[in-house]
């Protein structure tokens, strides 16, 4: 089943979510300095005040991401023509990033956080001699700094699967993904706020079993629920029209039916004292993310469905900040930690710094080839916008 020509050039609002919701990344990973759980360097402010805030997108940016990154691939495909093309391009856009990422970008993180979690005295020198001969000996406990590490960037190997898995199933699979498609393509848009989800419910349940670990070997649950919907995304864009204008229908109480989870899940987050079943919990979680898609997708569609200069601007930068923005998150902590600044106000500086910071990154890199590709900064297109074919998800 394919989307004809015109209709793959008038979806610009998936590159919109994708600028937006990598964005958003920044204030997000910003918050893990100043909360409770467990992230690679910590406030001495820490505290659970910002927690509700955070859980307001922490259970579907993610999957959101891989559902526009399903949809990416589609499109790909089929401006291969479903051929080997697509494998060799997906490899070279993810692959080499990471690679040059694990040994260059993420490092400084790891080092800081040895130093302030287990009191490593050793220089950046020192630590690197150990982090490229895969040392595990830096350990509170059993719990031991497995390196050489990906942080922040296991979205890239994940991603790289499920590609490669979407191209065998594109190949071998056309005709159950087309039925598929058509299915969901009959469907009212009210039964958009339920079927879908399906897959994504049933894969919460695995959370209790399988928790989350960046692990791409030993990643139950963190593969069912970010797969289902990278292949969600994937259905998506070769159904056409009709389920994107369904999403855009029931905007509105997908938006209500995502805030409504989201204080309910922020009242009962303590649901085992609270007596609330566990996996009445679990499935409202994995509810709360698709609704939050849908909602996103929707007011997307409704507004941002137009290209712009701005949108031809920040699209190519997208990808360079994603790599860079958590490094550069880590080392501004140390640097303003002197200054003792009250947190709402360090807060806000760690944003407008990285956000600076990055930026300016890729302005330069742009224009040196080597870096180009290894911080996922593909040459600009020269065609115009009416002849450019959509392309979004992590493929700059």
């Amino acid at each position: 089943m394919e989307q004809n020509t015109s209709t793959a050039h008038r979806l610009f609002f998936l590159d919109w979510l994708r600028i937006l919701a990598f964005a958003l990344l920044v204030p997000y990973h910003v918050g893990m300095y100043y909360v409770s759980w467990d992230w690679h360097v910590k406030s001495a402010a820490a505290s659970t005040a910002i927690e509700p805030l955070m859980q307001l997108s922490s259970p579907w940016r993610l999957s959101l991401l891989f559902f526009i990154a399903g949809a990416a691939s589609q499109a790909l495909l089929r401006k291969n023509k479903g051929g080997i093309g697509f494998v060799g391009q997906r490899s070279k856009q993810l692959l080499w990033p990471l690679l040059f990422g694990m040994f260059f970008i993420v490092p400084p993180q790891a080092y800081y956080e040895v130093v302030t979690k287990v009191a490593y005295a050793g220089s950046y020198l020192d630590f690197m001699q150990r982090y490229v001969q895969a040392y595990h000996g830096f350990c509170r406990g059993t719990d031991c700094l497995i390196l050489p590490t990906w942080n922040h960037l296991w979205f890239l190997p994940y991603l790289w699967v499920y590609s490669m898995l979407g191209y065998l199933l594109v190949r071998h699979a056309a005709a159950p993904l087309d039925w598929l498609a058509e299915r969901l393509g009959r469907c009212k848009p009210w039964h958009l706020l339920l079927i879908p989800a399906l897959p994504l419910l049933a894969s919460r349940l695995l959370a209790d079993h399988f928790p989350g670990t960046n692990n791409l070997l030993w990643d139950w649950y963190n593969h069912a629920q970010y797969f289902s919907a990278f292949l969600l995304g994937l259905l998506f864009s070769r159904s056409g029209e009709a389920l994107w204008d369904g999403m855009r229908r029931v905007r509105w109480p997908a938006l209500l039916l995502s805030l409504l989870g989201w204080a309910w899940l922020a009242g009962v987050f303590r649901a085992y004292e609270a007596g609330v079943p566990h996996w009445v919990f679990l499935l409202a979680f994995g509810a709360l993310k698709w609704w939050a898609i849908v909602a996103a997708c929707g007011f997307a569609r409704q507004h941002l469905n137009v290209d712009s200069a701005a949108r031809r601007a920040l699209t190519p930068a997208v990808f360079c900040v994603y790599i860079l923005h958590q490094t550069v998150i880590v080392l501004l902590t140390r640097l303003l930690l002197p200054l003792q600044m009250p947190p709402l106000v360090e807060g806000l500086t760690l944003i407008a710094l990285t956000f600076a910071i990055c930026g300016a990154a890729y302005l330069l890199a742009r224009h040196v080839p080597g870096l180009r590709l290894l911080l996922g900064i593909n040459k600009l297109s020269s065609k115009t916008p009416q002849s450019r074919q959509f392309n979004p998800g992590m493929n700059r």
